[in-house]
């Protein structure tokens, strides 16, 4: 049995962000605390008993205390359910939450070697020492089943691809450590229980829907999809920033060539928005961006949604 929870469902900064008095902030502070969301992040197991982070959000130290099925074993002193961590980028919002894991427990990181070569190139990631905590390189289309802390089988099958997207905001401009081949730097994840043969789909970043993810995922039951803007000039006209969601990797929700639209007609099963960005109107249950999501089959999961396949 697949076991899957939400972390965390928006996108960096989270909701409230810090700074941010952004329509969604200001209700998410005041008299609709609901809307209030940790930056994305999920945690999937095959037993229930161990499990996989996929990727860590700055908010992961937060995210572990709220969820019971990640807290230390009754009894034991040192203790951690987490075998691993699989991190589908190198963003901030991916990568940030591994320091918050440099207490001792073993488990393993496992990236493409892009993003690694991240990890490998900035220093404050050495707290995180590599006799510990393991740093296994996954390769594009070809399948890994994650390991279990004494080395044994985890029943999980992870397949790794590209999808369109762009490296790491805060090297742009930089010679990028794994180089200048943007192969590796945003990744999809196919995600299944080898005993059962359920799986899903996830994807945290994708600027664009191609013919070839779209034969991937048609039929899936579950997919997990970027929905970080409702329309990619979102931040500039709400006044919020100078980029478009293309600039940043992401594609839109609405629009002929929007994930909505894009996604129609797969036979889906069950399709969930994730990293959703503080400005995206279709966050209020009353707006008409949400209501447009929720007629096209879409939902927006709360901080703490548990999925079973």
């Amino acid at each position: 049995m697949l076991r899957v929870v939400v972390l965390g469902a928006a996108a960096g900064g989270g909701v409230p962000q810090w700074n941010c008095g952004c329509p969604v902030c200001r209700k998410s502070r005041t008299e609709h605390p609901e809307l209030r969301s940790t930056q994305a992040s999920i945690a999937i197991s095959a037993d229930g008993d161990h499990w996989f982070l996929i990727n860590a959000s700055p908010d992961l130290r937060q995210q572990l205390i709220a969820t019971p099925q990640l807290h230390p074993r009754a009894g034991k002193l040192r203790h951690s359910p987490i075998s691993g961590v699989i991190l589908t980028n190198g963003e901030i919002d991916a990568v940030a939450g591994l320091l918050s894991m440099r207490e001792g427990s073993p488990f393993t990181i496992y990236a493409h070697a892009k993003v690694l070569s991240i990890l490998k190139d900035n220093s404050i990631f050495n707290v995180l020492d590599e006799k510990n905590v393991r740093r296994q390189p996954i390769e594009v289309d070809k399948a890994f089943e994650p390991a279990l802390p004494d080395g044994s089988p985890s029943g999980i099958e992870i397949l790794p691809f590209a999808v369109s997207g762009k490296g790491a905001w805060y090297l742009e401009g930089k010679s990028h450590p794994g180089g200048a081949d943007g192969a590796g730097d945003t990744l999809g994840l196919r995600v299944a229980d080898k005993t059962t043969g359920k799986y899903f789909y996830f994807l945290a970043a994708c600027a664009g829907v191609t013919d070839d993810l779209k034969s991937r995922i048609a039929g899936a039951p579950l997919v997990f999809f970027d929905g970080t803007v409702w329309r990619d000039d979102e931040l500039i006209v709400a006044g919020l920033g100078s980029k478009t969601g293309q600039a940043m990797g992401h594609i839109a929700m609405s629009g002929d060539r929007g994930a909505i639209a894009a996604l129609a007609g797969l036979d889906i099963g069950r399709k969930l928005f994730l990293h959703i960005n503080n400005s995206n109107p279709a966050l209020l249950c009353d707006s008409d961006e949400r209501k447009i999501a929720e007629r096209a089959g879409w939902q927006i999961p709360a901080d703490g949604t548990e999925i079973t396949l």
